[in-house]
């Protein structure tokens, strides 16, 4: 009987897994995420199984709560990073910084600031950046370095200036 059932479940998740993971995937837009919530989704089931029905059915509504818990995730995400920016912006770090650099890192794109930000005044690893702004570990990493590059010539300029 036991041997039956997990035979059952081997065959149902050898059939189903791909496809539902492959739905998940268009919904997250994420490789690793889908096939996250898919397997919790088949996790799920396993703790289920005998009172199941509708396996199938099951795997789906739970993946859609998931990928709809994912995405209500992403959005306080990315509202705390636009609330961090903000204020980063707009109060100065603790520490005091040379005015200039701060004044230089708020005239960076958004797209430099936010990393630079993030990483270097809140202390945030590039992990962590690249989950809160939804961009790559290695976009981070050229963010970084392109803001660093672009701090570097202004500095440069201005210390020319000055001499």
């Amino acid at each position: 009987m036991k041997r039956s059932r997990e035979k059952a479940a081997s065959e149902l998740f050898a059939a189903l897994y791909p496809r539902l993971a492959g739905w998940c995937r268009r919904l997250v837009d994420d490789d690793g995420t889908a096939h996250e919530i898919a397997s919790e989704a088949f996790t799920r089931l396993w703790a289920r199984w005998t009172t199941v029905d509708e396996p199938r059915g099951f795997l789906y509504v739970t993946a859609a709560n998931l990928v709809r818990d994912h995405w209500r995730k992403v959005e306080r995400e990315r509202k705390a990073v636009r609330r961090a920016t903000t204020e980063a912006a707009i109060s100065p770090p603790l520490e005091q910084a040379d005015p200039s650099v701060r004044l230089l890192v708020q005239s960076l794109p958004e797209r430099l600031r936010v990393p630079i930000l993030l990483h270097y005044y809140a202390d945030m690893p590039i992990r962590e950046v690249s989950v809160l702004t939804g961009r790559k570990e290695g976009t981070v990493k050229a963010d970084l370095h392109a803001a660093r590059e672009l701090l570097r010539a202004h500095l440069r300029r201005s210390l020319d200036h000055t001499l």
